[in-house]
């Protein structure tokens, strides 16, 4: 594959239980991919019995690849594949379409006139201040949602921030992933701005982006 011709681009995204991440970038790399970055976060687990005895937090790891969509989808189709994420609570991965890139040999070109006709889920960021995140996930269960990932600026200095989607996330702040259907992603947003009065100044930001394909996610449990 040349990395130096215009392609399209998408950002793929995979969450996976503490310690899996170098698993997935190998896997990643042997099919294309360059590189990527691994960040560390926190999943929720909605057990009422796990809840009880306190131990429904999972440890996650994040890794963020941005890769030609041909590249890129056969590495996440051969990542769902060997992580058996077939299976409930072995991980998730679904991509994001980039208009532009920087910093890399990836030339992306996003065509204009096509429709990304199968996409289906949105992805909701949540940014609150550091230790909301489990309201934020409380509130969009109650909604419908099936759970989240919690990722914060932990370990970063006090005039340091650590970006994420080109968002800045500073050490106090939390951002919350939640991933969900088009048809659900109306009631769980609301749902977050009025338990967390996010319109009030200062108590939070929610976007919400279109996510062109999703492996892993589950109805049930």
């Amino acid at each position: 594959m040349n990395y130096n011709i215009s392609a399209e681009c998408e950002l793929y995204c995979i969450i996976v239980n503490n310690g899996l991440g170098s698993k997935v970038m190998k896997i990643a790399k042997e099919n294309g991919v360059t590189g990527g970055t691994i960040l560390i976060g926190k999943g929720t687990i909605h057990n009422k019995l796990l809840h009880a005895l306190g131990i429904d937090d999972v440890r996650k790891e994040i890794v963020l690849i941005a890769a030609a969509k041909e590249v890129g989808d056969k590495a996440l189709a051969e990542i769902y594949k060997q992580m058996n994420m077939h299976k409930p609570h072995r991980g998730i991965g679904f991509s994001l379409p980039l208009r532009q890139i920087f910093g890399s040999r990836i030339n992306c070109q996003k065509d204009q006139n096509e429709e990304d006709k199968n996409m289906n889920y949105n992805l909701i960021i949540t940014i609150v201040e550091k230790g909301k995140a489990e309201a934020v996930i409380d509130a969009a269960t109650s909604a419908g949602s099936r759970g989240g990932t919690i990722v914060n600026g932990r370990g970063s200095g006090i005039h340091e921030t650590k970006k994420l989607f080109n968002i800045e996330i500073e050490p106090e702040k939390e951002l919350v992933l939640i991933l969900a259907k088009k048809n659900v992603t109306d009631k769980i947003t609301s749902t977050i701005r009025e338990e967390l009065k996010i319109d009030d100044p200062g108590k939070g930001i929610i976007f919400i982006l279109d996510v062109t394909q999703a492996y892993g996610l589950y109805e049930g449990d």
